[in-house]
């Protein structure tokens, strides 16, 4: 006979089943300060919190791989704007506490909702206990729109995660307000050799938007540095159906597992839009190389042939491989993902799309 869950699970699954709606479907209802609220608090702390933690991961593995070793300094200093109960923090911390040599982490955390900073100061106190790095956290009580003048010296990490669809959002001038609001906190705080993190909800709406920041921002003379190994406008605009988003597996915890049980969701992957901007002029082209493509789609899979979306240097295109043309040149082909970075030898240019023919040579890349 199997046993029924206990109460105060199946409570906190209903809690997480209420703040998936209002982050999802119901979104034009979701309140300013929404965590303010103790059964969503639970249920973001419980649920979205270690899934959000390790979204930050990415971005800083491709940072990490340039030349130039833009995150070996010595001492960091990270600015973590709208940082909630400080989930994209304790990313940082996490990541910097794998690695063999690690800086000395200088933290700010800003939000405006109180709660949120108690329970930043209290779970990077518990994680650096674990972590036993050489870190600090400032806190600062205050609105994205207030920030700017609160700040002092330049952060070589500003961090955004899950926070720029919040700014302005029932504001018919919302893109332009956000461009204004980032270009001067960027402008002004960030490092030169310093870079600028963007996370956003992998829905079609926040992704677009997110976008639109960050041509904005190229316009005013920042540079993307990945996901896109190209610095200009995003191919993804073009077509109002196309958005750009990652879908990375993960292994959830065990009472992410439970909690999808009760609510019939389902978090076995980190699904998030992201955007890394510099001063400098330093992508993860440079590591790649110019040819190098990123695939941007699921497999699209037909009778007879398999398609994926790529982008790079010519914009986002859709590529083709028929079964019939497979070959021990081209095979690595039909193992592609979203995400990966590719590029060919003897690819075949048909005009609206690539094609992959028997003498084509694909060399899948070594991705983060």
């Amino acid at each position: 006979m199997k046993s029924s869950p206990n109460k105060e699970l199946t409570s906190l699954a209903a809690e997480v089943v209420r703040l998936s709606r209002l982050l999802t479907k119901e979104r034009a209802s979701i309140p300013v300060a929404y965590l303010k609220d103790k059964g969503l608090r639970k249920a973001y702390l419980s649920y979205y919190l270690p899934s959000n933690l390790s979204k930050i991961h990415l971005p800083l593995e491709e940072l990490s791989l340039h030349q130039k070793n833009v995150l070996s300094k010595e001492h960091l200093r990270i600015l973590d704007v709208g940082s909630g109960p400080g989930s994209a923090t304790l990313g940082v911390l996490e990541f910097f506490s794998r690695l063999e040599k690690t800086p000395v982490l200088e933290f700010t955390v800003a939000d405006h909702v109180a709660e949120n900073l108690k329970d930043a100061a209290a779970l990077f106190a518990s994680n650096l206990e674990r972590c036993r790095i050489n870190a600090s956290l400032h806190s600062v009580k205050t609105s994205v729109e207030k920030l700017a003048p609160l700040l002092k010296g330049h952060y070589d990490l500003i961090i955004l995660s899950n926070v720029l669809n919040e700014l302005f959002r029932n504001d018919e001038e919302r893109i332009v307000r956000r461009i204004d609001i980032l270009n001067e906190i960027i402008k002004h705080f960030l490092a030169y050799d310093g870079s600028c993190i963007i996370i956003e909800p992998a829905l079609h709406d926040t992704s677009r938007e997110m976008l639109l920041v960050r041509d904005g921002l190229l316009a005013q003379g920042f540079h993307v540095y990945s996901p896109c190994l190209m610095n200009e406008n995003c191919p993804a605009l073009v077509n109002p159906k196309d958005w750009c988003h990652e879908d990375v597996p993960w292994d959830p915890p065990a009472i992410i597992k439970e909690i999808d049980k009760l609510a019939g969701l389902r978090k076995d992957s980190l699904k998030f839009s992201y955007a890394v901007l510099r001063k400098d002029n330093l992508s993860l082209m440079d590591y790649y190389g110019p040819d190098s493509f990123r695939i941007v789609s699921e497999p699209i899979i037909s009778k007879g042939k398999i398609e994926f979306y790529l982008c790079g240097k010519g914009g986002r295109r859709l590529i083709m491989k028929l079964d019939k043309d497979e070959s021990p040149a081209n095979e690595a082909f039909g193992a592609l993902k979203r995400g990966n970075i590719v590029s060919f030898e003897k690819l075949l240019d048909e005009g609206k799309r690539y094609k992959v023919g028997k003498d084509t040579e694909v060399i899948a890349k070594n991705t983060c």
